[in-house]
This record gives C-alpha cells, sequence and structure tokens, in this order.
C-alpha cells in the first residue's frame, strides 16, 4: 500500500494531479481544499495517500493535511458512500468544519454541501459520530475544532510549499486572528500574501 509520496507536481487539476517521484509519474484524486493548496506546477509536494485496490484499478487519493485523509477514511466507512463521493464531500466542506457539523448533528449545513441531501446527511451524523471522536488531534481541540484543524492544515499547506514550520505557523495564527477567514483556501492565500509582505 503507498501511504506517503513527495516528489515534483508535474501536472495538477482540480481534481488529479500528477507528481513525479524519481521518474516514475504518479497520478492521485484530490479534493479541492488540496488543489487550492498546491504549490505550482514544478514545485515540490508531500501527499499523504490512501490507496484503493481494485480487480480493475489502483487508485490513489492524495491529500495535503494527515487530518483529512484520516477524515476522508471515516468517510468511505460510512454505509453508500464511496472514494468518489467522499473526495466530493471534502471538496465542499472543510474536514473540520464537517467534524463540528456532525458532532452538532447540523443536518442543514452538511446538507449544502454538493451531493449530500437531507438522507446522506442523517447517515453522516449517526455513522460518524463515534469514529470522529478519535480524530481529536486532527480535527479538533475540545470547544474549537473547526479553528484548530484550520490551523493545523494551514501549516501543513505552507510547509508543503517549502516554508519553515515556525513562519508557517506565525503566519497562519496571524491571518487567522477574527472571523474573516473561513476555509483552507482563502487561509492559504492569506497567509502566501502575509509572508511574502515580510
Amino acid at each position: 500500500m503507498i501511504a506517503r509520496i513527495s516528489g515534483k507536481l508535474v501536472q495538477k487539476k482540480p481534481s488529479q494531479v500528477v507528481v513525479d517521484v524519481n521518474g516514475v509519474g504518479y497520478g492521485l484524486s484530490v479534493t479541492l481544499a488540496t488543489f487550492y493548496s498546491l504549490p505550482e506546477v514544478g514545485g515540490q509536494v508531500t501527499l499523504h495517500v490512501h490507496t484503493i485496490v481494485r480487480e480493475d484499478a489502483i487508485t490513489l487519493y492524495g491529500f495535503l493535511a494527515m487530518g483529512e485523509r484520516e477524515v476522508f477514511e471515516r468517510l468511505i466507512s460510512v454505509n453508500k458512500i464511496g472514494p468518489k463521493m467522499a473526495a466530493s464531500i471534502l471538496s465542499g466542506i472543510p474536514f473540520g468544519e464537517l467534524a463540528g457539523a456532525v458532532r452538532r448533528k447540523d443536518i442543514a449545513r452538511l446538507s449544502m454541501v454538493p451531493g449530500v441531501g437531507k438522507k446522506t446527511a442523517e447517515r453522516l451524523c449517526v455513522e460518524l459520530a463515534d469514529k470522529l471522536d478519535t480524530l481529536e488531534h486532527a480535527v479538533a481541540d475540545a470547544g474549537d475544532g473547526e479553528e484548530s484543524s484550520l490551523l493545523n492544515d494551514t501549516v501543513e499547506a505552507l510547509a508543503s510549499l517549502g516554508y519553515n514550520r515556525q513562519e508557517a505557523m506565525r503566519s497562519a495564527k496571524t491571518v487567522l486572528r477574527g472571523d474573516k477567514v473561513k476555509d483552507i483556501q482563502s487561509a492559504v492565500k492569506a497567509a502566501l500574501a502575509e509572508l511574502s509582505a515580510r
């Protein structure tokens, strides 16, 4: 099983990337959160990988944040949710926010995610409630999971772009103060702007 890939990003589009590792190009499916946090083509990238092996294909799903991969793995354990649907869900809602919505049993918020209807949202709340409790280190500190998750994801994304982790943490904390930044895409963009302004 392939669990992690590091190499040069040679191709990227919203749902698929190719990473060159010593001359071998690995194609990986990615979420929008990971896509928007990737470096430019030609840059170095490390992705946490979930491998799906079937009789007719081997499919790799890549995630910049370890926590996102862990939530993906919980999602595909839910009845009637396969890898493509799980990736689609994580493209429509940050994984920390997903965990918070499940804990609150926020059917309305979950139903806003493309492809998730009321019945699927209810199933997510029932089947993920106990599983997501095991992800406290990845998605939440008690009482403020979404902010903690977003901070960790932003730092991971900046580190994957080559920034020092201490610098990345300072920048991420700076841009996440207040309520303006709500998702990984805007957090990373704001952090990159803050870092370049130093």
